[in-house]
């Protein structure tokens, strides 16, 4: 790869990760201000509440596509075995920690995109569970979780505005 192209797909690494960063702040801006109970409480039929889906979004969504399925990380891989359902935050578990869990996935995704370019193919992938890999690049799983996290971000100013009538505004 030459200096020109691997400057482009840093770049292009950047301007993605800008827009990530800004669906992981919409997340989180979202839930500010909300206590323990609320964050736990579930609003919509399903059960889920914002505190699960906020663990979703730091196991299944961070650490699955950016540790293990970019990285290919040994330990990560391994440590996937050990959850059985990530939306369930077990009671003894302080709000705190979820959330805190989410930025420091956040922030280990952001260092390991750093040292790649938009074309890398994946390191690892669990063929066992989920047969043929449908993405295939660092770009395929960086467009992937931008999608994702703006999606469960807007159920999340569905399920703030259920449980108490705020609406999450970007600021500019």
């Amino acid at each position: 790869m030459t200096t020109t192209t691997t400057a482009a797909s840093n770049a292009e690494i950047r301007a993605l990760l800008s827009a990530l960063d800004g669906q992981r702040r919409h997340v989180l801006g979202t839930l500010d201000g909300l206590d323990t109970e609320a964050l736990r409480r579930p609003v919509l039929p399903s059960g889920w509440n914002c505190l699960g889906l906020v663990q979703h979004l730091a196991l299944d969504v961070e650490r699955f596509w950016f540790r293990a399925v970019v990285t290919g990380d040994p330990a990560v891989i391994k440590a996937l075995d050990d959850i059985d359902d990530a939306w369930q935050v077990a009671p003894d578990v302080p709000h705190t920690e979820v959330l805190d869990r989410y930025r420091t996935e956040a922030d280990l995704a952001n260092t390991a995109m750093t040292e790649t370019t938009a074309d890398t193919p994946l390191a690892w992938w669990p063929h066992h569970l989920f047969g043929e890999p449908h993405l295939h690049t660092v770009r395929d799983v960086l467009l992937h979780v931008i999608t994702e996290t703006a999606c469960h971000a807007g159920h999340l100013d569905a399920a703030r505005e259920l449980i108490d009538g705020r609406q999450w505004k970007i600021l500019t």
